[in-house]
């Protein structure tokens, strides 16, 4: 089992309100990069808006293989995207990315 740093960029096609924002970053938080000194190192933000509504979200998963863990991203984005009132529609989501691997885990 690895640690993998999945980066899933994403476009907004609906203004994100503050609550909006606090209820993914809340769901998010679980994955946060931070926690692990590769995304420490990095520097890494959670989420990542731009002017023009495009996104990135970066995520910690623990997973057997590559594949599994930008799965794992994608479903965990795509919950928390629903929870804060967006649907695949209205926040679709580009290809996954490993972004970091630390093999120690």
């Amino acid at each position: 089992m690895a640690t993998y740093v999945i980066t899933i960029p994403g476009t907004f096609l609906q203004e994100i309100s503050d609550a909006s924002r606090n209820t993914l970053l809340r769901k998010l938080r679980p994955s946060d990069p931070r926690q692990t000194p590769l995304g420490e190192a990095e520097d890494l933000d959670l989420l990542t808006v731009n002017e023009n509504r495009t996104f990135s979200i970066r995520l910690e998963v623990a997973a057997d293989n590559i594949h599994s863990a930008e799965e794992s991203a994608k479903q965990t984005a795509s919950a928390a995207l629903r929870e804060a009132g967006f649907s695949d529609r209205t926040a679709p989501l580009g290809p996954a990315t490993v972004t970091g691997l630390d093999t120690e885990a």
